[in-house]
């Protein structure tokens, strides 16, 4: 009797982050669940999302290969191309995401590619969605794993967080120091984690770190505000320059402004942070979009490239005028005496 040598099993997850809580947390989700098999994590921002899958070979082809594409979407049609062809390969692709654009796009035609699995739903984030759909694929077959029961309290922190519910205390902490923690650190902490969520050490130091970092973003979002009303939808317009954590910035001053719009420039990710107050009915995922970006209704964000320029060009107008004035002034300082 010939004994078939088992073939090794990768699993890559392409998830948002590293400093995105709900992101993070999907993917120590993934990682738990297949433990089993080496685990290779991706973490991505928006602007990075579509050449980080088309960049993913699944290599050895002789080894048996899943992916799996949390928290995030992509927008460029070749994904959809590639991701098909690794599929016609033999590679299982499951896709979860919460965000309504990415639902709208799926329910537009505009994904194309016939994933293994897909769960799309705004009911929870996307950390709750792979933990509920890991954990009844793993009641069908035999039960719930201890280590992967362990991390109920996780997701429910993380769930709690990325909706902005706020009703588990100690969710907003916990994100705060994964939002602080460089690299894969946060990763590496949370898959290690307690059923308990304990903070490690470096937890600890990124919740602190992160304490300072909101102030000093808090101060220059004030320094830089400025207000205007949109009449069409009798809202206001705020907007200001951040240097991360938009959402702390808008949820102190949603408490004060009403029917308002944050719009924020964040210096930490060169991008555009769309927020509201609790009273604004604007769908920002639909605003977002018409700018190229995405999101939720009350949270959504965008890359805005031409921005970056018109900064640019603004700040050349100002230096260049300070040149020219500075030069003048030389001029004048420099003349040689004149003779009597």
């Amino acid at each position: 009797m010939v004994r078939r040598e088992k073939r090794p099993s990768f699993v890559h997850i392409v998830s948002h982050g590293p400093q995105c809580l709900d992101g993070v947390t999907a993917a120590v989700v993934v990682s738990r669940y297949r433990h089993d098999a080496t685990v290779l994590p991706h973490f991505c921002n928006y602007e990075d999302i579509n050449p980080t899958l088309l960049a993913l070979r699944c290599e050895p082809s002789d080894a048996d290969h899943e992916i799996w594409i949390t928290d995030i979407s992509w927008t460029d049609p070749r994904v959809d191309r590639h991701l098909q062809s690794l599929i016609d390969r033999g590679v299982r692709i499951c896709w979860i995401d919460h965000h309504r654009t990415a639902l709208q796009r799926y329910r537009n035609g505009e994904v194309t590619v016939r994933l293994t699995v897909q769960i799309l739903s705004e009911a929870r984030a996307a950390c709750g969605l792979t933990y509920d759909h890991v954990c009844e694929v793993a009641r069908q077959h035999g039960g719930l794993p201890d280590d992967l029961r362990a991390l109920q309290r996780l997701v429910e922190l993380a769930d709690d967080n990325d909706r902005w519910l706020h009703h588990i205390p100690g969710s907003r902490d916990l994100a705060l120091a994964v939002g602080a923690m460089p690299d894969m650190d946060a990763y590496d902490a949370l898959r290690g984690i307690d059923a308990h969520v304990t903070f490690t050490p470096a937890m600890r130091a990124g919740q602190q770190r992160a304490q300072k970092e909101i102030q000093r973003s808090f101060d220059l979002a004030e320094r830089s505000r400025v207000e205007v009303v949109v009449p069409a939808q009798d809202i206001r317009l705020v907007t200001a320059v951040c240097d991360g954590y938009a959402s702390d910035i808008a949820d102190a001053w949603g408490k004060t402004a009403s029917r308002a719009v944050f719009a924020f420039f964040d210096a930490a990710s060169l991008g555009v942070s769309l927020r509201r107050s609790p009273d604004c009915p604007v769908d920002l995922s639909s605003l977002a979009q018409r700018l190229g970006g995405g999101g939720h209704a009350a949270a959504a964000g965008c890359e805005l490239p031409g921005l970056r320029r018109q900064l640019a060009e603004a700040l050349s107008l100002t230096v260049a005028k300070a040149l020219a004035t500075q030069a003048g002034t030389q001029s004048n300082t420099s003349a040689p005496p004149t003779g009597r």
